[in-house]
């Protein structure tokens, strides 16, 4: 009976242990049947998930990805290549607009034809680097810009004056800028000159002769001369003998304002001997001009003032120096109501700045900035120089200070800068960045104006 017991008691735990081990294989191969249904069945929500069981497969997996990444090379260089056809082929076509309007500026029958291909002319010139293109047509361009300006008339004058300045500075400081110039100069001081001219053609000519010798020559005899031709123009605003002033209209003062700028930007350039001259000449002349009711020619006339100042060789003495910072002083606090709020808003902040250069020497700072780089304003010298080339350049002057040698030269910037479009990309501000500056000049502007405001009240 014993016996019988301990041998059922031994097949039961053999029975359990057969049982265990049956379960763990059972289990281990539920476990690789779902492993295998889970590679043959694909992800369900669509992501790929490839699984390789051999070396054929790796292979060709292989061959595969580096025949993908050649097709995406190829392609990228593809469109790289489009992309410069596409680019030759804006620049081809931009050239072939341009050799248009230099075929239209000679156009005998329609005047109208004339002065649009001069516009178009100087927005080009104005707004894009071209003195590859220029240099080999120059001879063409002078010949029908000579034309247009003995030919034209008024609009037309004006219009081809302005593309001559531009011409200049497109070709560089090389001979063909002074040669192109000293062509042109005989007809561009012929219609300063004439009377009988429009008033728009003169004061595009005015500008025209002193940028071109600003930038095309170095021979002093020749600046001397172009200031003259500008003297026999202004100089008519200035009193008579018995003192008294002589009335001109608006479109007058207009030429006197432009001539006296034009005479200006030249003064920037000649030697001391000249300057001896200039000062015992005109200096005590120009006062007399700030009591013209034009607002013009009073700022203008007092930049002038302050520039010859700034210019003066040392030891010289100005007469009534104290009568002149009078006169200075009433126009910088000027509270006339028959004048336009703007207008003597403008004036008074201008002959403030005039008033301290005259008085304490010093010039208003500006900085400019384009691209990547600036340049600060910090002289009556250089604000009129910059001015000048602003008035002549319009909205291309960041162009032009960014990649025409020069120009990049005059304000002492060196060689252009080469950047790509990702160090461009850097050099911008952020949205952040320029809030935070801009927020910073509010407030530095709103406490400098409190502080002239108080000043103000108590001169008053």
């Amino acid at each position: 009976m014993f016996m019988f017991r301990c041998f059922g008691n031994l097949i039961r735990v053999w029975t359990v242990m057969m049982s265990s081990r049956m379960l763990v294989k059972f289990k281990d191969a539920m476990r690789d049947e779902m492993f295998h249904f889970k590679v043959a069945t694909p992800h369900k929500k669509g992501k790929a998930q490839h699984f390789v069981d051999s070396e054929d497969d790796v292979a060709s997996e292989a061959q595969s990805h580096y025949s993908s990444t050649s097709d995406v090379t190829s392609l990228t260089e593809d469109v790289m290549i489009d992309g410069a056809d596409e680019q030759q082929a804006s620049v081809e076509e931009y050239e072939e607009k341009l050799r248009t309007c230099i075929d239209n500026m000679m156009d005998k029958s329609s005047t109208k034809t004339r002065q649009s291909a001069l516009e178009s002319l100087r927005c080009a010139f104005s707004q894009k680097l071209l003195s590859d293109f220029l240099s080999e047509r120059k001879m063409t361009i002078t010949d029908s810009l000579e034309r247009c300006l003995k030919k034209g008339k008024g609009e037309e004058q004006s219009l081809a004056a302005a593309v001559v300045t531009l011409l200049v500075l497109q070709l560089g400081s090389a001979g063909e800028a002074e040669q192109c110039f000293l062509s042109l100069r005989p007809v561009l001081a012929s219609i300063l000159g004439d009377p009988t001219a429009s008033m728009s053609a003169r004061q595009s000519c005015a500008t025209s002769l002193a940028m071109c010798c600003y930038l095309a020559t170095d021979d002093i005899e020749e600046v001397a001369n172009i200031m003259a031709c500008l003297e026999g123009v202004f100089v008519s605003a200035y009193p008579r003998g018995n003192g008294n002033l002589q009335n001109h209209g608006p479109a007058r003062q207009a030429l006197h304002c432009t001539a006296l700028n034009a005479w200006a930007l030249l003064l920037t350039v000649c030697p001391p001997s000249f300057l001896q001259n200039v000062l015992e000449s005109h200096l005590p002349k120009l006062p007399t001009l700030l009591t013209i009711e034009d607002v013009n020619i009073r700022i203008v006339a007092g930049e002038l003032i302050a520039l010859l100042f700034e210019l003066a060789i040392e030891g010289f003495q100005y007469g009534d120096l104290t009568e002149l910072c009078h006169c200075l002083r009433d126009l910088a606090t000027d509270g006339t109501k028959s004048r336009a709020k703007a207008e003597r808003r403008r004036q008074r902040s201008i002959f403030r700045d005039v008033l301290k250069g005259v008085e304490e020497g010093e010039a208003p700072s500006e900085t400019v900035r384009f691209g990547s780089e600036c340049i600060s304003v910090d002289s009556w010298v250089r604000r009129r120089t910059y001015h000048a080339f602003r008035e002549a350049l319009g909205s291309g002057v960041c162009r032009h200070l960014q990649q025409n040698e020069l120009v990049r030269d005059i304000f002492e910037l060196g060689p252009p800068l080469l950047l790509d479009g990702k160090s461009l990309r850097n050099s911008k501000l952020s949205r952040f960045e320029r809030h935070w500056y801009n927020s910073a000049a509010f407030k530095a502007r709103t406490k400098a104006r409190g502080k002239m405001r108080d000043k103000r009240a108590d001169v008053l």
